[in-house]
């Protein structure tokens, strides 16, 4: 691959991509023109405007997207996504609706909102449903202030919630930002939460237990019906992290698992372009108990039509601005109605069939620490290459250079060196094919040729970087070499 220049690079003293007649008047400094940026930076960029339009297409060509290939990220669940959404999402009607215009005239837009909350109710088995956090992690800390506002109510909000040791990082989080002390539970040897533990750990300061099922091993917890009776047999709630509802979608409901409170990632289950920051969305499912402390406002069904009711003197008040992100909600909501519920049903069949396909390909090459079946996603680790020196990070750099984007690594952190590896339902059986053909090949370059994976990768602008010194010492301005 030939590599790009930077855009300071290419700068002859004199160019600009706009020329102007002169002025009849005195100059002012204009923005369009970029004079009051240039006069502030020191060597800003001199050039024509092909070289500019050329530079960011080389660029954008080299950019790897959900377009392009398929991302192996697991517990992200980065699938393709169809493009009717964008289409629907890119409707007039909704797109130059102004948040503060009021209620009679945004009927459709609040019936967008109560049909995919009335959706979400039926597929995950819950009492209601509010749309407003903006992602998981906003998700996991409304739900937890929920779990907190009942048990207020109760006479004693606790002071403990209890994580598996494999759960999402953000987890802990969430149950610290509402004052939670966490206590961790650990993992069988199936890499499911062990009962024992949970038995020991579980008491009545016990706010919650915060479980991701199928957990971050792709495993399910096979004993969450029995998990949810000695939580509630002391009083506590049980939480569910819906990061991995693609396993389940149509063929079971968390509600119907003693489940009180999920967060539902409609950017990763239902569809929608994310990564980077966003855009996400984070609906949370409660069940009956919770329901008074919903955060304002609530799309509610009168006689008169849909309104937003504030009137809700329980409520743990606003979460966010409006009513969640509405894009985000519109595009999955045409998602689910495209498919229709043997769409949702087939979407989990078909993750569950391409995870295992690759699992099942790859066994023998790569390290598995648990032989539990798995869902819609599998962990590898790097056991058996390094035993030639080679670590995980060497085998997803050489990954790039086979044009494919390397799967989630070193996470859950019980599996040392991990390889998380996600398809989801959208890839071909010729891409999985691809993919594991391509991790064997490494596989063997391991046992073979270890420096050509210490050096990957080969085929890119850049070659290995200094993460460490770039976090620590980030260069923010171009400098010319001296």
């Amino acid at each position: 691959m030939i590599r790009e220049p930077l855009i300071f690079e290419i700068s002859d003293k004199g160019k600009t991509p706009i020329r102007l007649p002169k002025l009849d008047v005195p100059a002012a400094p204009d923005p369009l023109t970029g004079a009051a940026v240039r006069a502030g930076i020191e060597g800003f960029p001199q050039v024509a405007e092909s070289e500019v339009v050329r530079h960011f297409t080389r660029l954008s060509q080299a950019n790897y997207c959900v377009d392009l290939g398929f991302y192996p990220l697991g517990s992200c669940t980065m699938k393709y996504n169809p493009k009717v959404n964008e289409k629907v999402a890119g409707m007039p009607a909704f797109t130059r609706t102004h948040p503060e215009a009021p209620e009679e005239l945004v009927q459709g837009n609040l019936e967008v909102l109560k049909t995919a909350e009335e959706l979400l109710c039926v597929i995950a088995g819950m009492d209601a449903f509010t749309l407003h956090p903006s992602a998981g992690a906003h998700g996991e800390l409304t739900g937890m202030m929920l779990i907190q506002a009942a048990l207020k109510a109760r006479g004693n909000p606790r002071k403990i919630v209890l994580i598996p040791d494999s759960a999402h990082g953000t987890n802990p989080s969430s149950a610290h930002l509402c004052g939670y002390k966490v206590q961790e539970i650990k993992s069988d040897q199936r890499g499911m939460i062990d009962l024992e533990d949970l038995n020991r750990a579980m008491s009545e300061d016990v706010a919650a237990l915060m479980v991701t099922n199928p957990n971050t091993l792709g495993v399910f917890e096979a004993d969450i019906c029995r998990i949810g009776e000695i939580v509630h047999a002391k009083g506590g709630f049980l939480y569910m992290d819906g990061a991995n509802l693609n396993a389940l979608t149509g063929v079971a409901r968390p509600g119907d698992m003693k489940v009180d409170v999920l967060h539902v990632n409609l950017h990763k289950t239902f569809s929608t372009p994310h990564g980077g920051g966003g855009p996400g969305s984070g609906p949370v499912g409660i069940k009956k108990e919770l329901i008074p402390f919903l955060p304002v406002p609530v799309v509610t069904r009168t006689k008169e039509g849909l309104v937003l009711d504030y009137n809700r003197p329980r409520t743990i008040g606003r979460v966010r601005s409006f009513c969640g992100n509405f894009g985000v909600v519109l595009r999955a909501l045409a998602y689910i109605l495209t498919l229709g519920p043997e769409g949702l049903k087939e979407i989990a069949q078909i993750a569950v069939l391409n995870a295992n396909y690759i699992r099942k390909g790859l066994e023998g090459e790569y390290h598995l620490k648990y032989a539990t079946p798995t869902l819609h996603e599998c962990v590898f680790s790097d056991k058996l290459q390094q035993e030639h020196g080679i670590k995980n990070v060497d085998i997803a750099k050489r990954l790039i250079d086979f044009g494919l984007h390397p799967p989630t690594m070193s996470f859950p952190l019980i599996v040392h060196g991990a390889l998380m590896i996600e398809p989801t339902e959208t890839e071909s059986r010729r891409d999985l094919d691809a993919f594991i053909d391509a991790m064997k090949t490494i596989a063997r370059e391991a046992r073979e040729k270890p420096d050509v994976l210490r050096a990957a990768p080969h085929a890119t602008y850049v070659r290995r970087l200094d993460e460490t010194t770039a976090a620590k010492k980030p260069i923010l301005r171009w400098r010319p070499a001296e």
